[in-house]
């Protein structure tokens, strides 16, 4: 199982806990090997515009493992808010529409939206930022619904987050997306975090001894499901490889991931297709039957159903003979 990807792009002027927070929660986010190990969920990166240091507001020095241009496909951007964010906000748009087709989902904290307002690509969806930004960010970018109320939305592959702890609530609601609720609670206790009003007033955070069981077993299972994509993943064989009665299986598993095992796997298995597609020499036909899909019809349509666009357009935006427009990539809403 390859962790997934996760740039947080930083400058002069940052706010630290932008990068910090959601970077100490990410860092905790794991499955069970099934061996008593601990299989990493993210990798994350701090990327800069340059290589060179950045200084936050704070006085804090960060050194960016990348620049812009260096930094490699990735799954997750998340864009930090700070003093300095207007100051480089054309830049940070520029790069961001030049990788919005290969990126999964894009975030940003505080005022960190002003520089993916720019893109257009959040044209029509609501959004929220810190209270401070509200009157400006609806003065500049009248197209965005600005919700003065909530502290962290989802909007498609948008996430946009308010205030200190919106990069903490942020980076949680990603490990609930991607790999469900208890490995998102476990990291929660791990850092011995409360979700902030976001999330469901009725969730509780639920003793250690409670939620062990649950979590180490479909956590095992998760990474077996990422080390064999390509084999046919029935309810039986997830339930066999889980120890848990078929009859039940489905019940427990929605009740953990809130969705269903047919749609976890495909879900999975797309994800990890663009990732590969990604990487070049590697075709269409390869990709399909390397994560399970034996039907070249069926994988081109669950693609596109997923990311906005076909694998085939994916892969010429990828070699340079397309350039895509936002509304291609994420069409946005109403």
């Amino acid at each position: 199982m390859s962790p997934k990807t996760v740039g947080l792009l930083g400058f002069d002027g940052v706010t630290a806990s932008h990068l910090t927070g959601p970077a100490d929660v990410l860092a905790v986010a794991a499955l069970q090997d099934g061996f008593g190990g601990r299989i990493p969920c993210y990798q994350v990166w701090t990327i800069g515009l340059t290589t060179r240091s950045f200084i936050a507001e704070s006085g804090a020095i960060f050194h960016p493992q990348m620049s812009l241009s260096d930094a490699p496909a990735l799954d997750t951007i998340i864009v930090a808010g700070g003093c300095g964010s207007r100051e480089v906000s054309e830049a940070l748009s520029e790069w961001i529409l030049g990788r919005v087709f290969e990126t999964g989902r894009i975030a940003s904290i505080g005022s960190g939206i002003f520089a993916l307002a720019p893109t257009g690509l959040l044209d029509g969806r609501e959004v929220t930022t810190h209270w401070r930004c509200t009157r400006e960010l609806e003065r500049r970018y009248p197209t965005l619904r600005v919700n003065h109320k909530r502290s962290l939305i989802k909007d498609g592959p948008f996430f946009t987050s308010a205030g200190l702890t919106g990069g903490v609530d942020l980076a949680l609601a990603m490990i609930e997306e991607d790999y469900g609720e208890q490995v998102a609670l476990a990291a929660r206790q791990e850092l011995m975090l409360r979700l902030g009003d976001s999330h469901s007033p009725n969730e509780k955070v639920a003793t250690r001894g409670e939620e062990s069981r649950p979590i180490d077993r479909f956590g095992e299972l998760v990474a077996w499901i990422m080390q064999n994509l390509d084999q046919n993943l029935t309810v039986e064989v997830l339930a066999r490889q889980a120890g848990i009665c078929p009859s039940h299986f489905t019940r427990a598993f929605k009740s953990v991931f809130g969705n269903t095992p047919g749609e976890f796997v495909e879900t999975l298995r797309l994800n990890e297709a663009r990732r590969r597609l990604s990487s070049r020499g590697k075709t269409l036909r390869s990709v399909a039957a390397s994560v399970g899909f034996t039907d070249a019809t069926a994988f081109r349509r669950a693609f596109e159903r997923r990311f906005g666009a076909g694998p085939n357009t994916y892969l010429k935006s990828r070699e340079g003979v397309l350039t895509l427009t936002p509304d291609l990539a994420y069409p946005a809403k109403g």
